[in-house]
């Protein structure tokens, strides 16, 4: 019986290449994609498949997939769309191209590979598209709206899939991690002091003390309720052999808290919550 295949973006490190190793231990054929040649190379050399793909590259979309497709003549059983970047700033300092190449990158790019293989799925009749979203893809924080507005974006459109595709046997779910350890931390840095001009901010004083100050200590331990990504493997390895997989799989404590505080609390309340946390 020939082994299932899985594509998995933003393999570098963290989620990704926790769940590519984790679905290889599995038995899966896996196409670790990531979004450097060096990455790739990196997979390569320890024994994956690794497809170029940036997600910001239409170009890469198209050959990373044809790579796949070439390699199982034609087929692919699921994709974990898992490849993501935050840009930390307040909405008022967030340039209109920093947001739009967030989107391109969080959003866009996912749109684009998905489309691209739904008719595989559809002609061999199964699939499971896994789109790793976040706790911040249902409540907000300070400082995070550009993130906030992909995930919430991401949902959505999940959500108006997944009700596409009822009677087809393929399969739209959403995976909702809060803090998991990862390497976002140190790339939430770079996209802040590229993207964000905080000294000539009115939040100035407030970043300096929180996000700068944050960003500068190298030696921060995790964050409060913080998981290895060992945790979002496990719910991904559920979402793939599940006869009848849920629409959202959490993971952490905040997530499943924040939840359950959205739907209990008034608006006005949620935001305090919130803002003291």
């Amino acid at each position: 019986m020939p082994r299932k295949t899985i594509l998995i973006t933003g393999c570098s490190s963290g989620i990704g290449l926790d769940a590519a190793h984790r679905m290889r231990a599995e038995g899966w054929r896996v196409f670790a994609a990531c979004r450097k040649q060096s990455d790739c190379d990196r997979l390569i050399a320890d024994g994956f498949e690794s497809p170029l793909i940036d997600y910001c590259d239409t170009a890469t979309i198209e050959t990373g997939l044809a790579e796949v497709l070439a390699a199982t003549n034609g087929t692919l059983d699921a994709l974990f769309n898992n490849g993501a970047r935050g840009l930390p700033g307040a909405v008022e300092d967030i340039p209109t191209e920093g947001l739009r190449d967030l989107f391109e990158s969080n959003l866009l790019g996912w749109h684009d590979l998905t489309r691209r293989i739904l008719p595989i799925m559809r002609a061999q009749g199964h699939g499971r598209i896994i789109n790793c979203s976040s706790v911040l893809g249902y409540v907000s924080m300070r400082y995070r709206g550009a993130y906030v507005a992909t995930k919430y974006a991401l949902e959505g459109w999940t959500d108006s899939l997944r009700i596409e595709l009822r009677g087809t046997n393929i399969h739209a779910i959403l995976i909702e991690p809060g803090p998991i350890t990862s390497a976002l931390r140190r790339n939430n840095a770079a996209q802040f002091f590229h993207w964000i001009d905080w000294e000539n901010s009115a939040f100035a004083d407030h970043y300096r003390t929180t996000l700068v100050k944050r960003f500068a200590d190298t030696d921060r331990g995790p964050d409060p309720f913080e998981l290895p990504a060992t945790a979002v493997s496990d719910k991904l390895l559920t979402a793939l052999t599940t006869r009848r997989p849920r629409a959202r799989y959490r993971v952490t404590t905040p997530a499943h808290v924040m939840n359950l505080l959205r739907r209990l609390l008034p608006t006005s309340l949620l935001d305090w919550v919130i803002a003291k946390g």
